[in-house]
């Protein structure tokens, strides 16, 4: 086994581990930070097929931006600490076949398209010859889907406004806190805020 295969596998352990974290854990600023680091994998898979300016959009777009965003979310929030609320079975269901939906469809588009030689000359990977790919409207062109990944940056902002979203039982929470630092002395206050929110 060469070199390149270890770092290529090393590169794919680190992006499925942390995706299987991101989803499975019930601490959101863990599963933001384990989502920062398989986006780094894959940032890192691109530098191994030698396409750095792939790469670099990778990590100024969804590790520079999106992730970033949400861990600011998370921290305006300030519950980075508290575990998320277990999911319905029903949601855990959906999302399992929502997965499995995705990688069925992945595979069959795999085995149904077989990757051929060429003896045509690549086209170097510059920054010019991208732009003018993505940009394109014929049949080689990616416009349409550089549009629809595009959205993706609105979607995590929705998702950012969702997070930051405080509960009614954490505003209540908020609310006692500030009664009870009105009301009774510092030596006392403590006590009696653990109490009311255990009753909660």
């Amino acid at each position: 086994m060469s070199g390149a295969t270890i770092i290529f596998y090393l590169l794919a352990a680190l992006t499925l581990g942390s995706g299987v974290i991101a989803v499975t854990t019930r601490h959101i600023f863990r599963a933001a930070i384990s989502l920062l680091f398989s986006l780094i994998g894959v940032a890192g898979i691109y530098f191994w097929l030698d396409y750095q300016f792939i790469a670099a959009v990778q990590i100024v777009v969804y590790v520079g931006g999106i992730v970033v965003l949400i861990i600011f979310s998370i921290f305006l929030t300030q519950q980075s600490g508290e575990k998320l609320p277990g999911q319905k079975i029903s949601r855990l269901v959906f999302s399992g076949l929502a997965a499995f939906c995705g990688f069925a469809l992945t595979i069959v588009q795999v085995l149904q398209h077989s990757f051929t030689g060429s003896t045509a000359t690549p086209v170097s990977p510059t920054v010019r010859n991208i732009g003018e790919e993505l940009l394109a409207l014929d049949k080689n062109g990616y416009a349409l889907p550089f549009e629809v990944v595009s959205m993706l940056l609105l979607a995590a902002m929705i998702g950012c406004i969702v997070i930051a979203i405080r509960t009614p039982a954490a505003l209540k929470k908020d609310l006692i806190r500030e009664e009870i630092n009105m009301i009774l002395p510092s030596e006392e206050k403590n006590l009696v805020v653990e109490e009311e929110i255990r009753g909660l």
